[in-house]
């Protein structure tokens, strides 16, 4: 799941990505075009609620491609993309 915020500098938005407290199971981080595609580089953590999540401040008005990356080298995609290219999701910002 995504959630939007938009930063008082409004030149960026703050994207938030959010998935269920255990699945997939174990370390989970979010890879894109946003850090050179570096697993590792935006985990996941838990939340108040439960929820994993990590917020990424990126350019307003782009185009991203970005996956999940777990435990075990499993790649998937997040449902709630904006779009899907066949590949990865597609993020707006």
């Amino acid at each position: 799941m995504l959630e939007r915020t938009q930063t008082d500098d409004n030149n960026r938005t703050q994207i938030t990505f959010v998935l269920p407290p255990d699945h997939p199971a174990g370390e989970v981080s979010v890879v894109g075009d946003f850090n050179n595609w570096q697993p590792g580089a935006h985990p996941l953590l838990a939340r108040t609620d439960g929820y994993r999540a990590v917020r990424v401040a990126l350019p307003a008005g782009e185009r991203l491609s970005f996956r999940y990356l777990a435990h075990g080298d499993y790649w998937f995609d997040d449902e709630t993309a904006d779009a899907h290219d066949g590949r990865n999701g597609i993020l707006h910002t």
